[in-house]
C-alpha cells in the first residue's frame, strides 16, 4: 500500500535528515584535528637518546707551550755626559769621551757594526732662580751588543774606563740571538695542549673528536731581561763586571677550533 506523504511532512523529513548530514561532518572533523597532534607527540617521543650533535658543532680550546733557553748575547745601553760653561765647550768633551769609548770597546773585540748612535741632548743649567744659564750640559747616547758573554764584564769596565768620569750606564738586557729552535719547541707544545684539552672536553660530553677547523697563534713576549747597572762615579778604576746569564723562558700561545662529532 502506497503511503502518501502531506507537503509538510516531506519538508520536516528533509529537515532531519540533512541535520544528520551536519553531525556526522562535524563528528568526523573533529576525530581527523585530534589525529595529528597525538601522531606528533610519538613521533617526537621515539627519537633516540643518543642522536648525532647538530651539524656544525665545534670546541674552542687555548693551549700553551713554554721552554727555556739560555742568553747568548747583551745589550748595553750607556754614553757619556758633560757640563761646560759653552755648548762648544760640552760638546767637545762628549765627542772626545764617546770616542774613547768606541775605541776601547773594538781594542776588545766589538765590531761597528754592533755599535750604535741612540741619543743627543743639549741642553743648559740654571743656579738659583737666574733665568740665564750658567753653562751646558751635552748627553750622548749609545747602544752596543755584546756578542760574547765570557767577556762582556770585562768589555763593559774598559768601556767605562775609557770614558772617565763622564761615563754613564742606563742598564742592560740579556737576550737569545736566536729563538727559531726554542719557538718550534714551544708550538708543538701548545698544540699537544689544545689537543690534550679538546679531547678531554669532547669524552666529557661523549662525542668524537673531530678534525681542525682553524688555528691561531697569539704573538709571542719577546725576551727582556733587565739588569739595571748605576752610573759610574769613579770609572778609572771600575772592575770587571760580573754577568750572570741565567735562564730565559719563551711561551706560545694558541687557539684551536676542532670539529665535533
Amino acid at each position: 500500500m502506497a503511503v502518501q506523504f502531506s507537503p509538510a511532512q516531506r519538508a520536516a523529513a528533509i529537515g532531519v535528515t540533512s541535520a544528520g548530514l551536519l553531525i556526522a561532518a562535524f563528528t568526523l572533523g573533529v576525530g581527523q584535528g585530534s589525529a595529528a597532534p597525538a601522531t606528533a607527540s610519538a613521533a617526537a617521543n621515539a627519537a633516540p637518546a643518543g642522536a648525532a650533535a647538530p651539524a656544525g658543532a665545534r670546541i674552542t680550546v687555548t693551549g700553551t707551550g713554554n721552554v727555556s733557553g739560555v742568553p747568548n748575547q747583551l745589550s748595553l745601553s750607556m754614553g757619556v755626559q758633560t757640563s761646560a760653561g759653552s755648548v762648544a765647550s760640552a760638546l767637545r768633551q762628549a765627542n772626545a769621551a764617546v770616542r774613547a769609548v768606541t775605541s776601547a770597546l773594538g781594542r776588545t773585540g766589538v765590531s761597528a757594526p754592533d755599535i750604535q748612535t741612540s741619543g743627543l741632548s743639549i741642553y743648559p743649567s740654571y743656579s738659583g732662580s737666574s733665568g740665564v744659564p750658567n753653562g751646558y750640559q751635552v748627553s750622548e747616547q749609545l747602544t752596543i751588543t755584546l756578542r760574547r758573554l765570557p767577556v762582556a764584564g770585562s768589555q763593559i769596565s774598559a768601556a767605562a774606563r775609557a770614558g772617565g768620569n763622564a761615563t754613564v750606564i742606563n742598564g742592560v738586557s740579556l737576550n737569545l740571538s736566536d729563538t727559531s729552535t726554542l719557538l718550534a719547541t714551544a708550538r708543538a707544545k701548545a698544540v699537544a695542549d689544545a689537543k690534550a684539552k679538546a679531547g678531554a672536553y669532547a669524552r666529557a660530553l661523549s662525542r668524537p673528536l673531530g678534525a681542525v677547523v682553524s688555528m691561531s697563534e697569539a704573538q709571542p713576549a719577546q725576551p727582556f731581561q733587565p739588569l739595571p747597572y748605576a752610573a759610574v762615579p769613579s770609572a778609572s778604576h771600575a772592575p770587571s763586571v760580573p754577568v750572570h746569564p741565567g735562564t730565559q723562558q719563551l711561551s706560545v700561545t694558541v687557539t684551536v677550533i676542532f670539529a665535533l662529532g
